[in-house]
């Protein structure tokens, strides 16, 4: 198997990578520090921001690199060892005395250890690669999700604004009647709802600043300033294939892919416990330094050094520990399948509620901005009217402006809970965020 040394030439062989590719073009691409905080507007500069500095996903990657650097290690063999004996006395031989031996040994493990081993942590290498993906799409999902978020309450400190002013519109009116002899009643009830909308937008106003503060952390800006309003609006309706989604995700998932890397490393696993009980081999080359022959010079090879080769294997008998560490090794990776199994079921039922709630979005969205929102609008100008000519009291008027108030409101949590949905819809079956699914394909 072959296994790349970078990031990005992995990216390309796998085909894994969507969202980086998706982000390169970015203005924060080569320097993201060079922008400013006014530049945060839409979802790209978000995602942007977040992909190039958050610290987390920082700390994945160097996960991943040094998992990379494990893979020379395990694939090389062990260090020889150099050992040198020197006679204190000499040993007297028929040649000479014996003055300093030297022997050199490399131990060479059986055929396919080092191979299984490197497999080992190529799959792990590869596992935590998805797991760094994985993050992406997880930085990628909170990221967009408190983008919405705080898109929705920028819309609603807008229309509460708009509620706000346009009962304080009718405040003059109020009091021009009361001055004439109409009930002060009506001018108190009117002070009283624009005091609660009053405290409903200052809420909102705090919420916001908690909102911008979570974007901050994601996006690892240190200026604490509030962040500037996003740019969004209303997404169109979409129709999606479960089925085909479902097959998305198990084809392009990298939480999936990840767990399927663990399983070929427990299998590597199986094959090293099943090759430990074949013997390793010891090659020993041994040079022996011999002295002046004093006693029998006249001996043929007299004084000649002599050297030799040595040959020694290990005697694999504990089959008890060799049968433990293969029942081990089959365990993990039936855990590992296990789990893979359970983390496609809950993925696939996270896909299911997602397009649930999608959909009911959708039918809200049409709801409310075809039919509903009109009508409140056609209710407050009645109420407006009905109540200047003085047909009717304050207390319709004030229900009319609260009535088409919420429905504005609840427009534009569909939206957010649209484009939300969409979201996390996308990152589960990995496909680009900022355009329009691409699964058009069955994944067998």
């Amino acid at each position: 198997m072959t296994f790349k040394y970078s990031i990005s030439t992995f990216a390309r062989r796998t085909g894994a990578s969507l969202l980086c590719l998706l982000l390169s073009s970015s203005i924060y691409a080569e320097n993201p520090d060079s922008a400013p905080k006014a530049s945060l507007e839409d979802l790209q500069s978000y995602l942007s921001r977040a992909l190039a500095k958050n610290p987390q996903l920082e700390a994945f990657e160097q996960r991943y690199e040094a998992a990379m650097q494990r893979i020379p290690q395990a694939a090389a063999l062990p260090d020889p060892m150099l050992q040198v004996t020197s006679f204190v006395e000499s040993v007297q031989t028929r040649t000479g005395p014996q003055e300093n031996v030297f022997m050199l040994s490399q131990k060479l493990p059986w055929f396919g250890k080092l191979g299984s081993r490197k497999e080992v942590a190529s799959s792990e290498a590869e596992a935590l690669w998805y797991a760094y993906q994985n993050q992406q799409l997880s930085l990628v999902r909170e990221v967009s999700l408190a983008y919405y978020e705080y898109g929705y309450a920028q819309e609603a400190i807008r229309l509460t604004e708009e509620n706000r002013n346009l009962l304080e519109k009718l405040e003059p009116i109020v009091e021009e009647k009361v001055k004439g002899g109409a009930d002060l009643n009506a001018l108190l009830r009117l002070k009283v709802e624009i005091g609660k909308v009053d405290d409903r937008l200052q809420t909102l106003k705090q919420k916001r600043v908690a909102q911008s503060a979570k974007l901050g952390e994601l996006l690892a800006l240190s200026d604490p300033s509030v962040l500037p309003w996003p740019k969004w609006d209303a997404p169109e309706p979409v129709a999606l294939d479960g089925p085909l989604l479902a097959r998305a995700i198990r084809a392009n998932n990298p939480e999936l892919q990840m767990l399927e890397r663990k399983v070929a490393s427990a299998e590597a696993r199986r094959e090293i416990a099943r090759l430990e009980s074949y013997p390793d081999i010891t090659l020993d080359l041994n040079y022996i330094q011999i002295g002046s022959p004093e006693v029998n010079p006249g001996t043929p090879d007299a004084g000649r050094d002599a050297w030799g080769v040595t040959v020694a294997v290990n005697i694999p008998i504990w089959f008890d520990k060799y049968d433990a560490a293969k029942a081990e090794a089959l365990a993990t990776k039936r855990s590992f399948e296990y789990e893979y199994e359970n983390r496609y079921n809950a993925l696939r039922a996270e896909l299911s509620a997602s397009l649930s709630t999608l959909e009911d979005a959708n039918r809200r969205l049409k709801l409310y901005g075809e039919e509903l929102l009109s009508l409140a609008e056609q209710a407050v100008e009645n109420s407006r009217t009905s109540y200047e000519s003085g047909r009717t009291g304050i207390l319709e008027v004030i229900d009319s402006e609260r009535s088409q108030l919420d429905l504005q409101l609840l427009y534009w949590r569909a939206a957010a809970d649209a484009w939300k949905q969409r979201i996390l819809i996308q990152t589960l079956a990995n496909q680009p965020v900022l355009g329009t699914f691409q699964v058009t394909q069955s994944y067998e």
